[in-house]
């Protein structure tokens, strides 16, 4: 097993990552489904000797290294989310393209998880060079509920760590760049369901009744004034009805709508304060028009909070390994949600993004036709490994 030079991988190491993420594009699993995932990645780190691997949400694994070196014992956690998502590819160039209709990895899981596994393998190689522990997460469940970052929080896997990594793939930076950004990256991502229930009557009468689609569209109307007349422009806040259903006939006073839809902000104290503004919105509303309104609010992932700390290191080490244009120091408005959240909530943290956009690979995450090169893979955990390397010794 040769090891390259300057390079924390070895050859077999890095072949194993892209069997790994060729292996996940061609066999996607939903969230909360990825047991074939869960079984091919637990082969992989036996066959490198690496046991003792735990299992976590039904679906996920996570293993301990546990370095041999003396010196301060610091415990570092990685997280690859390892979920797909109900997307057909549309990607026929692509010899790995996904086999399973209706499935891809159009969020760059396939790239993560690889990632994670080359974290995993070179730390168990490395583990005479540091001390401390490092704990690599294969995290199912990132794109839907139940979700596995919450699992993660609420099981206390990361009681007596010190830091945290989290990495995700990006079209819209050039391929070969990194970026993070210190602060609130993503916004938090909360779902609400309104029930407005009103009267039937004869559509020809509708006095007789109470017209729970009256009710609904004055709610999807007011409701946005929480957004643009309540909360600050920095926070970023947004709440999106997604879904809207009711009605029976063309000539039915429709007694009942149901709408569902989310809500994000990048400020976790008024986080609570939009979630109830909508509460009151909606029952407001409905008892203006004679109806009643039942809003439950599931709450979901907290925005992902960057280390200030942790980023700054991070942009210098880019600069050493990479060179001074490698990193990408644009601030730019959160946006998004992921459940890497959860993590920031408990440890500091950094989530970094690692550019993909090149030609044949610039569409956008979430559709048919994204796609990332097996290249960004090995410079990208090189750098993930030299990152948590320098966090355990420094």
């Amino acid at each position: 097993m040769s090891t390259r030079s300057n390079s924390f991988l070895s050859d077999t190491e890095r072949e194993a990552m892209i069997e790994l993420r060729h292996a996940m594009h061609r066999e996607p699993e939903l969230s909360n489904a990825e047991w074939k995932t869960q079984e091919r990645i637990r082969g992989i780190l036996q066959r490198f000797c690496l046991h003792g691997v735990k299992t976590f949400h039904h679906t996920g694994l996570y293993i301990d290294i546990e370095g041999t070196a003396s010196g301060p014992k610091r415990s570092i956690a990685v997280r690859g989310d390892i979920d797909a998502l109900p997307i057909s590819e549309a990607r026929e160039d692509l010899p790995y393209r996904s086999r399973v209709n209706g499935i891809m990895h159009a969020c760059g899981h396939d790239i993560h998880g690889s990632i994670a596994l080359g974290t995993a393998l070179a730390f168990h190689r490395l583990r005479d060079n540091f001390a401390g522990r490092v704990r690599v997460f294969f995290q199912p469940a990132e794109e839907a509920e139940p979700l596995g970052g919450r699992t993660v929080a609420e099981e206390k896997l990361l009681h007596g760590f010190d830091r945290a990594v989290g990495f995700h793939v990006s079209p819209g930076m050039p391929a070969g760049m990194f970026g993070a950004q210190e602060g609130p990256i993503t916004k938090s991502g909360d779902q609400f369901k309104v029930t407005v229930t009103g009267k039937m009557a004869h559509g020809a009468s509708p006095h007789n009744g109470i017209d729970a689609i009256a009710v609904a569209a004055a709610f999807v109307n007011e409701v946005q004034k929480v957004v643009s007349r309540e909360m600050p422009v920095e926070d970023g806040a947004i709440i999106t009805i997604g879904t809207i259903r009711g009605g029976e006939a063309t000539n039915i006073i429709c007694p009942s709508v149901v709408m569902e839809g989310t809500i994000r902000t990048s400020n976790s104290e008024r986080r609570a304060l939009l979630c109830q503004r909508v509460r009151e919105v909606a029952e407001g509303i409905a008892g203006l028009h004679r109806g009643h309104a039942d809003c439950v609010i599931r709450t979901g992932e907290p925005p992902v909070i960057n280390d200030a700390e942790m980023v700054k290191r991070f942009r210098q080490l880019v600069h050493e390994a990479s060179g001074q244009n490698a990193f990408l120091d644009e601030r730019q408005q959160p946006s998004g949600s992921d459940d890497f959240g959860f993590y920031t909530a408990c440890v500091p943290s950094i989530y970094f993004l690692f550019g993909s956009r090149e030609p044949g690979n610039d569409s956008h995450l979430h559709t048919p036709t994204f796609g990332a090169s097996d290249d960004l893979i090995i410079p990208t955990t090189e750098l993930t490994v030299r990152y948590i390397l320098d966090l355990l010794n420094n």
